[in-house]
């Protein structure tokens, strides 16, 4: 049978705003998304019939509520494919974290079938498709930085984060990103993030300046709910982060670095408390098929 093993990987969110709500709930969102060098490796193998989900990790499910499952039975569908698949997900992105784990697997799917079905689908294709699964899906099928507006699937390239250190550190807390969207109240929200002025930094990497203009108005929710929150960012200033902030609707936080040194420390330090901390670059690129 054929298989194909992909890596797909995670984002943070170097700016959220919220704009608005639509009449189905879903809120209008302006923000700018960023790859990075953090992935899941996913096997999809063909088999006679039926989708099958294996993972390595007790908190994903592995029934037809993962939404790598979805992918492809929603391929299956489209494409009237009377062949099944065995998709093997072994996980290192955190669950329910705020980093588009479970999207990027569903995207990794939609990628993969695409090449081992031979669909001829192109990336805009794909993404089009991954919306009807996840706001996210789209940006992890693109990769790379962009900013997103919409309910995340307006995504706009741009230049991304170069030479900085990017640590990532999240506390054993499960979040609900409806819940944090629910009880998010924009009255209550300090400082709004400007997009245009966020681009121009990226565009002349010109990293204290990003840095000064990032925020996550989701904040306003989570980090009240959660001290660890709040004390994960402390730590990373402390050991000299450039900026530290909520990524998604958290509960992970990350740190941007110029310093290699530095960010190593401030690994050490909150790895003796937070076993889920790691020390990764940006990347570019979006799902990558392996061999």
């Amino acid at each position: 049978m054929k298989s194909l093993n992909l890596k797909c990987r995670a984002k943070i969110n170097l700016s959220i705003d919220v704009l608005g709500k639509r009449e189905d709930d879903y809120h209008l969102v302006e923000m700018i998304m960023q790859t990075i060098d953090l992935y899941d490796n996913v096997n999809i193998e063909e088999i006679d019939r039926g989708i099958y989900i294996d993972c390595d990790n007790e908190y994903v499910p592995t029934d037809s509520s993962n939404i790598a499952y979805k992918a492809a039975d929603l391929i299956k569908k489209e494409f009237n494919i009377d062949k099944g698949v065995k998709i093997v997900i072994n996980k290192n992105i955190p669950v329910a974290a705020g980093l588009a784990g479970g999207s990027t697997n569903a995207a990794a799917v939609l990628v993969g079938l695409n090449k081992l079905w031979d669909l001829k689908l192109t990336q805009n294709q794909l993404m089009e498709i991954g919306l009807r699964l996840g706001a996210d899906v789209p940006f992890c099928i693109l990769g790379g930085t962009a900013i997103a507006k919409g309910i995340g699937e307006k995504l706009t390239r741009i230049k991304g984060l170069r030479n900085v250190k990017i640590l990532i550190c999240k506390p054993d807390i499960l979040v609900s990103t409806k819940w944090v969207y629910q009880n998010l109240d924009m009255n209550n929200v300090s400082r709004r993030p400007n997009t245009d002025n966020i681009v121009n930094t990226l565009e002349e990497n010109d990293v204290q300046a990003l840095a000064d203009s990032m925020v996550n108005v989701l904040e306003s929710v989570t980090e009240n709910k959660y001290i660890e929150i709040k004390e994960i960012k402390r730590t990373m200033i402390k050991y000299k982060a450039l900026e530290s902030m909520m990524s998604g609707s958290g509960p992970t936080v990350f740190g941007i670095f110029d310093n290699l040194d530095y960010a190593q420390n401030a690994k050490e330090e909150l790895q003796k408390v937070y076993k889920q901390t790691y020390l990764v670059n940006a990347y570019k690129g979006g799902i990558e098929i392996e061999g």
